[in-house]
């Protein structure tokens, strides 16, 4: 069995399904999430993508193993790079899809300013700074094939999460909450972004990898695990009751946590009510 395989069948202290049929996404393929709750997550993997992504994929390709005499070797350091540049280059044409989605469908995320800067309306989570860390912690440290597991490992979670919202999706936007379907577009749209062709595609160059540099076993166990743990956490939490009628978030806002900043556009920052909004190769293209 290979090694993706092998990590795919584990059971892990949090199952994989937590993270990627988690509350959240169930609202999201419902389409009936909170716009509110869905700038809170895209605010956050943002974050991610614009400023811990393109570190951790940097500090992965400076362990290369370039110079090897091994004709095989010096092969898959070409296929290595090439898929990593092109999840950079892709990295980049998502934040800007991001920030187009959420001007799109009016979900407060930020903006731009003038001098290039951008003005987050919501401070990182505590979920995304655990992750963002662990990010850096394994890039640093740990080898090019540990690397590959956490770049594979986070990449899978994310398209069976999204292939789980999608098929939640209900047959018509008739079948949502009226007041509910401004955000079923955007839920659409992210949601094309993490099942297409060209992402599938890229997960399986990266579960090759993976398989090709065969990091330590018990390494690779504990990262897989390790992402699958922090991908629950990623999600903003969420109950749904038994009879599906409503969705209600557990809003467990916290200062440095979840709570809109007041930043130098005037929006909000500190403690608010439960219900307040923030005010006013297959890896050449795969996001998008």
């Amino acid at each position: 069995m290979s090694l993706s395989a092998h990590l795919l069948s584990l059971s892990t202290p949090h199952p994989y399904t937590a993270a990627t049929e988690h509350p959240f996404l169930t609202a999201a393929g419902h389409l009936t999430l909170p716009g509110e709750r869905l700038a809170l997550w895209l605010s956050q993997d943002r974050i991610y993508a614009a400023e811990a992504y393109p570190r951790f994929t940097a500090l992965l390709i400076a362990k290369i193993p370039f110079g090897s005499s091994d004709a095989g070797g010096e092969s898959r350091n070409r296929r290595t790079l090439k898929c990593l540049v092109g999840a950079l280059q892709n990295i980049v044409r998502e934040v800007n899809f991001f920030e187009d989605t959420a001007r799109q469908w009016s979900l407060d995320i930020g903006a731009i300013l003038e001098n290039g800067e951008f003005e987050h309306t919501w401070l990182e989570r505590k979920g995304t700074r655990d992750y963002t860390a662990e990010m850096v912690r394994i890039a640093s440290l740990g080898s090019l094939g540990e690397g590959l597991v956490f770049l594979w490992a986070m990449e899978r979670v994310y398209l069976d999460a999204w292939r789980y919202v999608k098929s939640k999706f209900p047959q018509s936007l008739n079948a949502a909450r009226a007041d509910e379907d401004k955000t079923a577009g955007a839920i659409r749209a992210l949601t094309d972004s993490w099942t297409n062709e060209g992402f599938v595609a890229f997960v399986d160059e990266l579960a090759d990898l993976v398989d090709e540099y065969g990091a330590d076993k018990k390494k690779a166990e504990d990262i897989w695990a390790r992402v699958i743990e922090l991908e629950v956490d990623f999600w903003p939490e969420f109950t749904i009751p038994s009879d599906k009628k409503q969705i209600s978030f557990k809003l467990k806002f916290q200062v440095a946590n979840h709570l809109p900043v007041r930043d130098r556009l005037g929006r909000t920052q500190g403690a608010t009510g439960a219900d307040e909004k923030p005010s006013s190769s297959p890896c050449a293209a795969f996001f998008l």
